[in-house]
């Protein structure tokens, strides 16, 4: 029977399949673990699944001697030191495809929010000072037939993509590769490059991995390009954006607005945005369904079952 270490409870649909022939162990807190609480618990496990908040370092691969594969609870994988896994012999997998749908609702659903301001509208009637219509009570932004720009162009980007067009928007996108021009003309999308797309876009989605070219990729001059009513999402990864700089652009009304799920620093928040109302901000729920997160954690366990069973993961990494 293998020994399997998890850093936080996933739901039972995937820890149930665990359980079903391995010794499951659950890191009982309510907060993450440190470093030294993973290296105790998991030194002498055959697996360990992790969540993106986990910062599993080179320390902790090599002080976990037995460990086959590191599953993380999320298609990044960037919290991983993927060399030091590599040298180990370790197996990383992810958890691709299943949260597309999911994350692409959120960036919609911040989208469509935040043109319309409906937090700072709710918040308004809700101290009771709506008394009454009137012709500029909470004026925000028109969608139908303005123009989006997706920075980084996967599955959730052209899932964004698709949403976009039934408000006969017009799409650009932009990523390190273009796509062919009968891709771009099946999809009904245009490659912009960045700061062509900043420009032009009407509203701004961040879909793109986190990586050494992205980071700190929209900062304080990305946000001088944009229009001054533009919206700007991010669902993807946090220090895709410059926190500051984007804080900045919001206090002096550079753009319109913003809504964010993902930081620079999670938890931690940069504590300027807390103090405005044209930002919406969620604590990275991108993929919080019941139905995602179920899924998700079938695929967590199946990855590790396979390589108990001395089989390559479903969905690996390196």
């Amino acid at each position: 029977m293998a020994k399997i270490f998890l850093t936080r409870k996933i739901p039972e649909a995937g820890l149930n399949l665990l359980k079903s022939a391995h010794d499951v162990k659950v890191f009982s807190d309510e907060v993450n673990p440190d470093k030294e609480q993973i290296i105790k618990n998991a030194k002498k496990v055959d697996a360990l699944i992790t969540l993106l908040s986990d910062e599993i370092d080179e320390e902790i691969i090599n002080s976990c001697k037995n460990l086959k594969i590191i599953a993380n609870y999320a298609v990044g994988y960037d919290n991983i030191v993927l060399d030091a896994a590599r040298k180990n012999g370790i197996y990383v997998s992810n958890t691709p495809g299943v949260l597309t749908e999911a994350t692409a609702d959120l960036t919609w659903t911040l989208l469509s929010a935040m043109a319309r301001r409906i937090v700072e509208a709710d918040k308004f009637l809700r101290e009771l000072k709506f008394d009454g219509w009137a012709p500029e009570l909470m004026l925000g932004k028109s969608i139908y037939g303005q123009t989006i720009g997706i920075v980084g162009f996967g599955r959730i980007g052209r899932a964004v993509a698709k949403r976009a067009h039934g408000f006969d928007m017009k799409v650009l996108y932009n990523k390190r590769s273009k796509l062919s021009n009968k891709e771009e003309e099946q999809l009904n999308v245009k490659y912009a490059k960045l700061d062509e797309l900043l420009n032009n876009s009407d509203y701004i989605t961040i879909n793109a991995s986190l990586n050494e070219s992205t980071h700190h990729l929209i900062g304080k001059n990305e946000f001088q390009m944009m229009k001054d009513n533009a919206v700007l999402v991010n669902t993807g990864r946090g220090p895709i954006v410059d926190e500051d700089a984007l804080a900045d652009a919001l206090i002096n009304n550079q753009i319109f607005g913003a809504g964010i799920d993902v930081y620079e620093n999670e938890p931690e928040v940069n504590p300027e945005l807390l103090k405005l109302d044209n930002v919406i901000l969620t604590p990275h729920i991108g993929t919080a369904t019941t139905d995602t997160r179920n899924k998700m954690a079938v695929m967590v366990a199946k990855n590790v079952i396979k390589v108990l069973e001395g089989k390559k993961p479903i969905n690996r990494v390196t």
